[in-house]
C-alpha cells in the first residue's frame, strides 16, 4: 500500500512533464538488450492463455548485437553530467485488446523517471525521460510479434522515432510466448542492418495499473528494459565466477530472482547476498529499489559512447 500511494503522489508530481503533446494518440500506422542465455519461467498468469504452458520474463537472442562493453578507452563522464531523453511510446493493440490508457502511460513516466532518479533507493542517474509522442496501431501481427522476427522489424520500421538517444517503447502482447519486455544493447546503433530494432518491447500489462499486480504491473519492466538500453546487463550474468555483470558494487549471484526472498545469498563464496532488489535482477516490481552507483558509472558511459558518439 505504501509503494501504492507513493506511486499515485509521484504521478501527480510527473504529470505536467510527462503529458503527451498536442495531437500524441492520434497517429496510426500503415496497413532487449540482450538478456542473458537463461530463461525465467516463473512468471505466472501473464494473461488467460498462458497459465497453461508458463511465461518467461525475456527472450533469448539468436541474432541481435549482445556487446554491452565499450571498446577502447571508456569516455570520462563529467561531473555535471545529465541526459534528457525523448520517449516515444507506440501503442500496438489488437481490437480493445492492449490498447492502454494515456493515464497508464503517464503513470509509466512517472515511474521512470522516480527510479533512474535514484527516489526508490539507489543512485541518481542523472537520466531523465520526457514523453515525445504517442501513436497508437491496432494491428494484430504486430501485436503478437517475436523478437528479431519480421514482424518486429517491420513494426519498427514503420513507427520508429528520432535517432540514437530517442527511446522508442512498443508495447505489444509480449509475443506468443508472454514475454514481458526486450531490448536491445545500446551497441545496436552502430549496426546498420539492426538499428532500426534499437528500443524497448513491453508487454501492455507490465504498466502500471495492468492485471499483473504488484509482481508485474508497478511499471519496472520498463525500468528493467531501459537498463539494458542504456547499457546494463543482469545482475545474474556469468554466475559466481568470471566478471559476472562487470559492475564492482553488484555482488555475484548465480541465479536470477523469483518474487522477493530476503537474505538469498547463491553465491555464498563470493562476498554480499544477491542484489535481488537491483532493478537488473528478475525479482517482484514491488521489489526492485535501485541502480548502484558503479551502474550509474556504465549507464552515463555507454550514454556518452554509443548514443552521443563521443
Amino acid at each position: 500500500m505504501k509503494r501504492f500511494l507513493i506511486l499515485v503522489g509521484a504521478v501527480l508530481a510527473f504529470a505536467a512533464a510527462t503529458t503527451a503533446p498536442a495531437g500524441a494518440g492520434s497517429v496510426a500506422a500503415g496497413a532487449s538488450a540482450y538478456c542473458g542465455d537463461d530463461l525465467f519461467d516463473s512468471v505466472s498468469a501473464l494473461s488467460p492463455a498462458s497459465t497453461a504452458r508458463g511465461a518467461s520474463r525475456e527472450p533469448v537472442f539468436r541474432n541481435a548485437p549482445v556487446d554491452s562493453t565499450i571498446p577502447g578507452l571508456a569516455p570520462k563522464v563529467p561531473a555535471n553530467f545529465s541526459a534528457s531523453v525523448p520517449v516515444y511510446i507506440h501503442v500496438i493493440h489488437n481490437g480493445t485488446t492492449g490498447n492502454v490508457s494515456a493515464a497508464a502511460i503517464n503513470e509509466q513516466m512517472a515511474v521512470l523517471n522516480l527510479a533512474f532518479s535514484g527516489f526508490y533507493g539507489g543512485a541518481n542517474s542523472k537520466i531523465s525521460f520526457t514523453l515525445a509522442g504517442v501513436d497508437r496501431t491496432n494491428n494484430a501481427v504486430w501485436f503478437d510479434a517475436e523478437p528479431e522476427s519480421a514482424e518486429e522489424r517491420a513494426m519498427k520500421t514503420a513507427l520508429k522515432q528520432g535517432g540514437p538517444t530517442a527511446l522508442n517503447i512498443y508495447t505489444t502482447s509480449g509475443a506468443q510466448d508472454f514475454f514481458l519486455g526486450w531490448a536491445y544493447y545500446p551497441s545496436i546503433t552502430v549496426q546498420n542492418k539492426n538499428s532500426v530494432l534499437d528500443g524497448v518491447v513491453l508487454h501492455w500489462g507490465s504498466l502500471p495499473g495492468g492485471p499483473f499486480g504488484s509482481a508485474f504491473s508497478l511499471g519496472q519492466t520498463a525500468t528493467h528494459e531501459s537498463g539494458h538500453w542504456l547499457g546494463l546487463a543482469h545482475t545474474f550474468e556469468g554466475g559466481c565466477k568470471g566478471k559476472g555483470d562487470g559492475i564492482g558494487d553488484t555482488p555475484a549471484m548465480f541465479e536470477p530472482t523469483s518474487g522477493c526472498p530476503i537474505g538469498k545469498d547463491t553465491c555464498p563464496a563470493q562476498p554480499g547476498l544477491d542484489p535481488i532488489h537491483n532493478y537488473m535482477d528478475y525479482s517482484f516490481d514491488s521489489c526492485y529499489e535501485e541502480f548502484t552507483p558503479d551502474q550509474v558509472g556504465r549507464m552515463q558511459q555507454q550514454w556518452l559512447h554509443w548514443r552521443l558518439k563521443r
